[in-house]
């Protein structure tokens, strides 16, 4: 439990990962080190609004022999005894990718591919195959290796246009005190890392502490940018570059990146870069406006002995809080940030879940 008597989130996350962990050895044995090395997707599915006890469970649902596996995990109400878990307790989803090292070398190692036998089964490996392709596809598209397209090239002239009017003394604009400035939402941290945070293997870092730490400070990045707490909806897509050793120093560095109004049936999802134009509420009620935030959390760790620093992964984090709030980029860089961002909003409609943000607020 949190300060609020809501569960917390990040201790539900290094949960989460040490089972996916467990649930790996049991496909491929003792003999090898097994690492998460990326998290391909964390999805809140339905708002819990109650305090009960929760039931983690996982699998492997994909793997072909080489060195790595797909683990799907599901948070869910507990069921009575004797009973199964329902599609209604379902509360939350998601998927680690696990990579088998030699413990001696560290190299890759390969494991037993899947075998499946019933129709379900086939269904979930395809499912796995067909997220196996998608990451490979988005990864040669990124904006790291490719331009912006002439839709995002036009979106990124429009926003500079605007900025451009804000500052001339000649235009009636002026900017809106809901819009905020991306370089100006960042917050750091910076910490040691802890022997009592290593993993079972050697002297690094327990993956999931560095998820619920990445989590926690893409929570007060939101919360401090919007000034309202926020609901989680999902992580996308992260990996874990390196490793952190213990006595290193980690970094963490959160921004947000992207702000759109929530997707819904009647109207799609559209950018926050300027006052929302469809609010109708009288100046003197509050707006019932919702904002959709994403937050990115750069994170690298620096060797205190030789001063080397490399990075450590990259973790968008998608929250949604109450009122019409805006994020704006200023540099190139920023603007690259932001496009990044803007994909992978994209790519979260189709995984909007119906409920999410309603109700009481017991996840956070």
């Amino acid at each position: 439990m949190n300060a609020s008597g809501k569960i917390r989130l990040g201790t539900l996350f290094m949960d989460l990962d040490a089972l996916s962990g467990v649930v790996a050895y049991r496909h491929t044995g003792d003999a090898v080190m097994t690492v998460t090395a990326a998290i391909d997707r964390i999805t809140i599915k339905r708002p819990l609004r109650e305090i009960c006890d929760l039931e983690l469970s996982g699998q492997v649902t994909f793997s072909t022999g080489r060195s790595s596996m797909e683990v799907s995990m599901q948070v869910a109400k507990a069921p009575a005894k004797g009973e199964a878990v329902g599609e209604e307790d379902v509360l939350m989803t998601c998927a680690f990718t696990m990579v088998s090292l030699d413990p001696a070398t560290r190299k890759p190692v390969a494991v037993s591919p899947l075998k499946v036998e019933t129709p379900e089964e086939k269904r979930i490996f395809e499912l796995g195959q067909r997220n196996y392709e998608a990451k490979k596809a988005l990864a040669k598209i990124a904006l790291l290796k490719q331009t912006p397209n002439d839709e995002e090239s036009d979106l990124i002239h429009a926003i500079w246009l605007r900025q451009l009017a804000y500052h001339d003394p000649t235009q009636p604009l002026t900017k809106p005190p809901n819009l905020a400035s991306m370089s100006k939402t960042a917050v750091h941290s910076t910490a040691i890392m802890q022997p009592q945070h290593r993993n079972r293997h050697s002297f690094m870092i327990f993956g999931g502490y560095l998820l619920k730490q990445t989590f926690e400070l893409a929570f007060c990045c939101a919360a401090a940018f919007a000034h309202a707490r926020p609901t989680f909806i999902s992580l996308d897509p992260s990996t874990f570059e390196n490793p952190v050793p213990v006595g290193s120093v980690l970094y963490l560095s959160a921004t947000v990146a992207y702000t759109d109004a929530p997707p819904s049936s009647s109207a799609p999802s559209s950018p926050r870069t300027s006052p929302s134009s469809s609010s109708s509420s009288p100046p003197s009620e509050p707006s019932k406006a919702k904002t959709r935030v994403q937050v990115r959390v750069d994170s690298k760790v620096r060797d205190v002995e030789h001063g080397r620093t490399r990075p450590t992964g990259q973790f968008n984090y998608t929250f949604l809080v109450d009122g019409d709030v805006g994020v704006v980029p200023e540099s190139y860089g920023e603007f690259m940030v932001w496009l990044d961002a803007r994909r992978r909003a994209a790519c979260l409609v189709d995984g909007w879940g119906e409920g999410v943000g309603e109700g009481e607020r017991m996840m956070e």
